[in-house]
């Protein structure tokens, strides 16, 4: 080291002996080799991170010699003597910030990859180690070498020499992870994630391999080797490549993890699942969100969003193992996002807690349809507007400030995502219960029928349509109580026109007073549809109809009006209909004609041209 010292003419004597001394010393027994490498391994530490160029780079160039040297003995099972050997590399690397020295090792390993991969056994740790720290770099020929010779690893050392890589397999995984992180190289980034993509088949093809693979530092049962060497590492880099890279990246890594589940996630045991949603539920994780508020709607509009719908098909495709372990949890996600003040992922949670329904509904049991249920009441009841029916403008003194106008610009913004998700959930109930498709048909039906004054000759909705039929009297109950909760809510805010006006004033929902109309008539719309609506909710809706001023609310009600009504024509004339658990709560359903009678006398005066028909 004293030789090395002089900053303008260092000596490289004592340097050329050490590296003689340690070739004619490699043949001594592993044990006693090692001893002395842990003096001589350190000095080229030190030697290679040299600020005098010329020194380094005979130090790194003597590394490679000894290398190649060392790695043709190669390596017995269960030694780690070429994981202590090539450490130096690790070490210049992370250290010396070089450009000319980084690359050298570079092409120092590169060229022990490409002449020794057969004999290479623990020193693949270090291998992927320097180009982890080559990843990251920002010298695009120091990058481009180090991903060409992991792709060739990847793609053919471990197609060959995978049983004596499986050590390592994590960390080539990690090095991967890493490279696609690298947002100054977009190209590599992508490459980079096909290239883990294609990791995956190896963990598929070659499960026998991992299992019979043991090491000193690994406790893990057989059965769990494959999931703890090979696609937890996958999904887990996966997973921080959601977290830590811009849209385009990230929505491919989200792409490739959830292939990869749809792909082998067969071979999945049920614990395995629940480690795997663990790292998934870490996306919509608030504490790793992002904290400027324009990249945190961004993350929930975009990436929470894919994740959102992809997670129902996942949860759709295994059914059978997931449910056990975790439908709680999803439909707990689907809660959270239904409850975040952005309007598209509010909107995707209750489309997708619709299409997990109506996927899976027919294997439900009653407890799990106990959970759904309590699942959409929650919802309906932590979404409810409230404070539409509460909020009271500032005193004039307190109106002055950015602070206050801005703190409710968010709290209006957040009132108006509410009034989106309560009339998103009536329709995911009424899709729910009879399909989107019966619905909409039997709306069609409808109209058509008035038109054309054949009533009597349109066709009842089949009652096999959608979930109906797996819903039990207590369950659908359970969700016309969730539907009239909200009816109510937006008919007592439609009322009160005090209410309205103050929020139109302070600048709620744009150029007219806001109203819940679409919520007020949609609901008692789905009551109707199915055709067990008790004779008080009707007779509520007819007198309601009766009392009503305004000419735009009765007209918002028209439609609903003739759909009660023909309703009440298809009603049969015996009473079989009764036999239906729900029709015998709902049989006093028939004594409301009188009124129907009257209503359409009072209403022929001032309803729509369509109604009189």
């Amino acid at each position: 080291m004293d030789e090395l010292a002089s900053a303008h003419q260092p000596r490289m004597f004592s340097l050329q002996k050490i590296v003689e001394i340690s070739y004619y010393n490699m043949n001594r027994i592993r044990l006693q080799w090692s001893r002395i490498w842990q003096v001589i391994g350190d000095h080229f530490n030190k030697v290679g991170c040299n600020p005098n160029e010329d020194v380094a780079i005979f130090a790194v160039d003597s590394l490679r010699q000894l290398s190649m040297k060392f790695l043709e003995k190669g390596e017995l099972a269960n030694f780690r003597f070429q994981k202590d050997f090539l450490r130096p590399f690790e070490h210049i690397m992370k250290k010396n910030r070089s450009p000319t020295i980084r690359d050298m090792v570079i092409r120092c390993v590169a060229q022990m990859v490409n002449s020794q991969a057969a004999n290479i056994r623990s020193g693949w740790k270090n291998i992927f180690s320097v180009f982890h720290q080559a990843a990251s770099d920002h010298d695009e020929n120091i990058v481009d070498l180090a991903f060409q010779t992991t792709g060739h690893i990847v793609m053919n050392t471990f197609q060959q020499h995978f049983a004596a890589a499986i050590d390592s397999f994590q960390d080539a995984v990690k090095c991967l992870s890493e490279f696609v992180c690298n947002a100054a190289f977009p190209d590599t980034s992508m490459e980079a994630i096909r290239l883990i993509r294609h990791c995956a088949k190896y963990v598929s093809d070659r499960p026998q391999a991992l299992r019979e693979y043991t090491s000193d530092d690994m406790n893990v049962a057989p059965g769990d080797r494959v999931w703890v060497r090979g696609w937890f590492p996958i999904l887990f880099e996966l997973s921080c490549i959601i977290n830590r890279c811009k849209l385009d990246v990230r929505t491919r890594g989200l792409t490739v993890m959830f292939e990869i589940m749809k792909s082998y996630g067969h071979t999945f045991e049920k614990h395995w699942w629940h480690d795997l949603f663990r790292i998934i539920f870490r996306i919509f994780d608030n504490m790793k969100l992002p904290e400027q508020q324009t990249e945190k709607t961004e993350w929930m509009t975009t990436t929470c969003n894919h994740a959102l719908y992809a997670i129902c098909d996942v949860f759709t495709q295994f059914y059978e193992p997931l449910s056990e372990v975790l439908l709680a949890d999803i439909f707990a996600q689907l809660q959270w996002c239904v409850k975040q003040d952005n309007e598209q992922l509010a909107r995707s949670g209750t489309n997708c807690l619709e299409n997990l329904v109506i996927l899976n509904g027919e294997k439900f049991s009653s407890e799990v349809w106990d959970v759904t249920c309590a699942c959409m009441l929650d919802i309906f009841q932590t979404t409810s507007p409230h404070a539409l029916l509460t909020w009271r403008p500032a005193g004039q003194e307190e109106e002055v400030g950015e602070g206050k106008h801005m703190v409710r610009s968010q709290l209006f913004a957040g009132l108006l995502i509410k009034c989106v998700v309560q009339l998103e959930l009536i329709q995911t109930i009424d899709n729910i219960v009879f399909y989107p498709a019966t619905s909409k048909r039997e709306d069609a039906e409808n109209m058509a029928a008035a038109q054309r004054d054949a009533l009597e000759q349109a066709e009842e909705t089949e009652a096999d349509q959608g979930m109906y039929r797996h819903l039990s009297s207590q369950h659908l109950f359970k969700l016309l109580d969730c539907l009239l909760e909200s009816h109510r809510f937006a008919k007592d805010f439609n009322s009160n026109n005090e209410q309205r006006t103050a929020l139109w004033r302070a600048g709620f929902k744009g150029k007219s007073k806001p109203n819940l109309l679409k919520q007020e008539t949609s609901n008692t719309t789905v009551h109707m549809l199915y055709g067990k609506v008790s004779g008080q909710v009707c007779s509520e809706a007819l007198a309601y109809f009766i009392s009503l001023t305004s000419e735009s609310h009765r007209e918002a009600w028209t439609s609903l009006l003739l759909l009660l009504l023909t309703r009440t024509l298809r009603m049969p004339d015996d009473k079989e209909f009764i036999s239906d658990p729900i029709m015998c709560k709902s049989c006093e359903f028939v004594q409301i004609s009188s009124l129907v009678l009257v209503t359409l006398a009072v209403t022929l005066n001032g309803a729509s041209q369509h109604l009189k028909t």
